[in-house]
């Protein structure tokens, strides 16, 4: 029945289509996810951001380690008759789709975050769009789309169930960041090196050690803005989207270093970019925005 399904698909194949698909799989993916977590942590409501990262972060957890568990192989590497697109995108193993749990882990948070029918409509749909981007491009099993969907909403869900009241304690909330990052932050290091000596399957477990890195970097900087910024969003518009630009060109430059890495420390390289980018988003930037006067400490 998935090898139907995904003929199905590969039958009704054409350009429009294909444009379409490559539009709803990029908004399942990680970049376009953080950067509107960012601004609603920068500029909206910071519970809010915090509940949106901690939604994603637990689900793409969730994901990256059935994926290094199961280790099963991506439609196009069985079935002759699928080329699979948007290859790039194709990373790790197949179960469970990530772009699919990235998209119904943040959709599903984002309508439980604004509670209006609307947006809870618009929300649903892009999960849907997500799914099934993936499955017309030919890079996942219809078990794998169903799988990420029921692993994003459930964490998402159970993740907003327990997370307001935690928040509101801004010691167990900082106790929270600082475990959390702490855990995430060790856990990648000791990816990082076994995947660097070659001790660990590099498909199984790179993705899974950025996740890690991006948690733990994530996580402290929430304690440090805590400590030592605990800013407001209120701000003119203009100073808003000043702060926020400077914090994505911030990202972009950690990713970018990529570049520069020796291709014998890619492993290791990777993690330090990550941690980097997580610290920054949401400590090391506010941090040094204060300092310049783009964000204000509470008053």
């Amino acid at each position: 029945m998935q090898e139907s399904i995904m003929l199905f698909f590969l039958n009704i194949a054409n350009p429009i289509l294909d444009f379409l698909a490559n539009i709803a799989s990029a908004v399942g993916e990680q970049t376009f996810v953080i950067a509107v977590i960012l601004y609603i942590f920068y500029n909206y409501d910071k519970k809010k951001g915090f509940g949106l990262f901690t939604s994603v972060l637990f689900a793409v957890l969730g994901m990256g380690i059935l994926k290094a568990v199961v280790r099963a192989p991506r439609p196009f590497q069985v079935l002759e008759s699928i080329d699979g697109k948007r290859l790039e995108t194709a990373t790790g193993y197949s179960f469970p789709s990530g772009h699919t749990t990235t998209g119904a882990a943040f959709y599903t948070a984002l309508a439980l975050t604004f509670k209006k029918r609307p947006v809870s409509i618009l929300c649903a749909v892009m999960m849907a769009l997500v799914g099934l981007s993936r499955l017309y491009l030919g890079v996942h099993w219809p078990i794998d789309v169903f799988a990420g969907l029921l692993l994003g909403v459930t964490i998402s869900f159970t993740v907003s169930r327990y997370l307001n009241a935690l928040y509101d304690d801004k010691n167990k909330r900082i106790r929270l960041s600082l475990w959390i990052g702490s855990l995430s932050f060790a856990a990648g290091a000791i990816t990082a090196i076994l995947l660097n000596t070659g001790t660990i399957d590099e498909v199984a477990f790179t993705d899974l050690m950025k996740v890690f890195a991006l948690g733990g970097g994530g996580y402290l900087g929430f304690a440090l803005e805590n400590k030592k910024v605990n800013f407001t969003v209120e701000e003119k518009r203009s100073k808003q989207i000043v702060r926020y630009v400077i914090g994505l060109v911030g990202i972009l430059l950690f990713m970018g270093a990529k570049v520069i890495i020796p291709e014998s420390l890619y492993a290791v390289g990777s993690f330090v970019r990550y941690t980097l980018v997580g610290l920054w988003a949401t400590g090391l930037y506010p941090l040094i925005g204060k300092n310049l006067r783009l964000f204000a400490g509470s008053r």
